[in-house]
């Protein structure tokens, strides 16, 4: 047999779309080709083919190999296809069985001692093989990473010799069915029985958390913001094995170290982030930040400090829940489905507002501050709560009783959040415009009263929209079928009228 496919899976984006590794060898000046996009990786992996092959104790054909790797039109990086070009070698040569890849696919780096090394994105490329029903050789190292999935069956074999004694039958690898991976019992954050007092932003950070909307604290410095922010990660529901699978894939791409499994991601870039390492990118393009928060949430403290057009790129994918990066040659979209929580002071010196101590601040210097952030970026913020310091003498008062704990808080928000599920299918923030007029019910009078609110705080219609996905929020809360007055009122004290920037 002179032509062997063996099926392997390319990199784009989050994608594994499916590529066929065509081996001919033919009469001709002994010589390897390898067409079909390769990058330099890809076309370098002929040397590391025939070292891996003749130190394992094969033999490299001394005739002209030409590989194609189809469909020619998707572009072709790193080392994943050694491994299948290495098998296509051999299956072409007839030394494995004609049909011992049939219903496999594989990917791997190969070592020229022939030892198999793990490359990026091999969770999406086992899900994607899973699909259509195949086996997948894995490198070993990358075998814990594999069997989060569910359905799949697959095998880590440590050297290319392994691999071929598995597939010629001489000696079985033990196959390794995905096994369910165990949750963290313990989620990541502080404990919400660590915030005194702040009864306000308490009730923010769960409404939040219960319908998975945006929320912007804003205050003095030393109040609690940072504090109550990182009390969300506690109170958050685990995620669903599809999502969690999206999540882990993502982290497979990067190379990153995954979250703790079903655990919501947690991402808090620095305030000197650039756009790239924000939003992705480069030239061969990698998740960034707001994708590797997807089904997550992703802290901007200090949100003034961040550069106002690195926070500008945050815009559409707050609509669309995704990122389009475009190159010359392709375009990839990466998931980003994230909650955007933010603190922020409310002027250069913190204390505009304070009760405690007078601000320093010009107006000038507070236009420039505020200036920073854009009236449509906070248009898309669903709530913003002010905070203020507490007095000395209840921070430091030991006879109170303490304050709900985020093991109380937790069950109240998956109940809720898993009602709203069964009822439409996703959080509230992600309801569409269309079906949002259609789940949140309202009597007339209740119009009539969100009528004068857009008026007097002057809301776009976006502006309105997420107002009143915040109000089916409080609804939920309250086992309420329709939303009433009550619940308007309080939507409407998370939204006060932005200041002009």
């Amino acid at each position: 047999m002179s032509l062997a496919v063996v099926h392997t899976r390319a990199r784009l984006g989050i994608r594994a779309p499916s590529v066929q590794t065509e081996v001919h060898l033919s009469n001709g000046l002994p010589a390897l080709n390898i067409v079909g996009l390769p990058e330099t990786a890809v076309r370098e992996s002929k040397d590391r083919v025939r070292s891996a092959l003749l130190n394992v104790g094969f033999t490299f054909p001394a005739r002209r190999i030409t590989v194609n790797l189809a469909p020619a039109d998707l572009p072709k990086e790193g080392g994943r296809f050694d491994l299948p070009i290495a098998l296509g070698i051999l299956l072409a040569s007839g030394q494995l069985p004609p049909d011992a890849l049939a219903d496999y696919e594989c990917l791997g780096e190969l070592a020229l001692s022939g030892a198999i090394r793990p490359v990026p994105g091999i969770l999406s490329a086992v899900v994607a093989a899973t699909a259509e029903k195949r086996r997948v050789l894995v490198p070993a190292d990358s075998l814990p990473e594999s069997m989060l999935c569910s359905q799949a069956t697959v095998f880590g074999p440590e050297t290319l010799a392994q691999a071929t004694a598995h597939l010629n039958q001489s000696q079985l690898l033990e196959a390794r069915p995905a096994i369910a991976a165990e949750v963290s019992a313990t989620a990541p954050g502080h404990d919400m029985s660590v915030v005194q007092g702040h009864f306000h932003a308490r009730r923010a950070l769960e409404i939040a958390a219960t319908g998975g909307h945006g929320l912007l604290f804003s205050g003095p410095p030393g109040t609690g913001k940072t504090l109550l922010a990182q009390c969300l990660p506690g109170i958050l529901p685990e995620l669903d094995e599809h999502e969690a699978l999206e999540v882990a894939s993502i982290y497979s791409l990067c190379g990153q170290r995954m979250p703790p499994w079903r655990q919501p991601p947690w991402r808090a870039p620095h305030h000197t982030a650039s756009s790239t390492s924000l939003t992705g990118g480069g030239s061969h393009p990698r998740p960034g930040e707001i994708s590797l928060a997807h089904h997550g949430v992703l802290f901007l403290d200090e949100l003034p400090e961040f550069d106002r057009r690195t926070l500008e790129i945050l815009r559409q994918p707050l609509e669309l829940g995704e990122v389009c990066i475009s190159r010359a040659k392709h375009q990839v979209t990466f998931p980003a489905r994230f909650q955007l929580l933010a603190a922020m002071n409310p002027c250069p010196c913190g204390f505009l507002g304070s009760r405690d101590q007078p601000c320093r601040c010009s107006p000038d210097q507070i236009q420039r501050y505020q200036r920073r952030l854009s009236g449509p970026l906070l248009d898309r913020i669903d709530m913003k709560v002010t905070m203020d310091r507490l007095p000395p003498a209840l921070l430091l008062q030991t006879s109170q009783q303490p304050p709900e704990s985020s093991a109380r808080v937790r069950p109240r928000v998956c109940s809720i959040r898993s009602r709203i599920d069964q009822r439409q299918g996703c959080m509230n923030a992600h309801l569409e415009a269309a079906r949002l007029l259609k789940i949140c019910q309202i009597g007339s009078a209740e119009k009539k009263l969100l009528e004068k609110m857009a008026h007097s705080l002057k809301l776009s219609g976006r502006g309105l929209h997420r107002m009143l996905r915040v109000a089916r929020t409080l609804a939920d809360m309250a086992h309420s079928e329709h939303i009433v007055e009550e619940h308007l009122m309080e939507a409407a004290s998370y939204r006060p009228a932005w200041q002009s920037p």
